[in-house]
């Protein structure tokens, strides 16, 4: 398991292939990249915070969370911090497993749970003004449906 949050830019390609490479008995490898989206042609830049250590611990618990979920061989998950321009990566997830059901519902549990609970704030910084970016409805219902009755 790899966990990492930093400040600097990254090549989603090597960490793709650093994550893979020597894995012969896993079949799957799905990633997902979210990108700084421009919003109404107005951002000029997102500052994103968090705690150092406390968001690293809560993103190893949530991968533990997907490792005991399903049948993994890995997961990354690479989240960057501070100032960020529309078209930056921000952030990457990627699961291993030997076949591709477990790797895309894993990725796709761990998105979900990077959406609605990873401990990281958002501002938004256009002409008109700086704007935290709020908690959506919806990203609270993809959530939901991971939990356990």
């Amino acid at each position: 398991m790899q966990i990492v949050v930093q400040e600097q830019p990254f090549d989603v390609g090597d960490r793709l292939n650093q994550f893979s490479a020597s894995r012969t008995d896993m079949g799957a490898v799905v990633s997902f990249t979210g990108i700084v989206r421009q919003v109404d042609g107005k951002l000029s830049d997102m500052m994103i915070e968090h705690y150092p250590g406390m968001t690293e611990k809560a993103l190893t618990s949530i991968a533990e969370d997907a490792v005991s979920r399903w049948s993994l061989g890995d997961v990354l998950v690479v989240h960057r911090y501070g100032l960020l321009a529309p078209g930056e990566v921000i952030m990457m997830v990627a699961t291993m497993s030997r076949h591709r059901a477990d790797a895309f519902a894993a990725a796709d549990f761990l998105m979900d749970y990077l959406k609605s609970r990873a401990p990281f704030w958002k501002k938004e910084r256009t002409a008109d003004g700086n704007a935290w970016v709020a908690a959506k409805d919806e990203d609270e219902d993809a959530l939901n449906r991971w939990q356990t009755p």
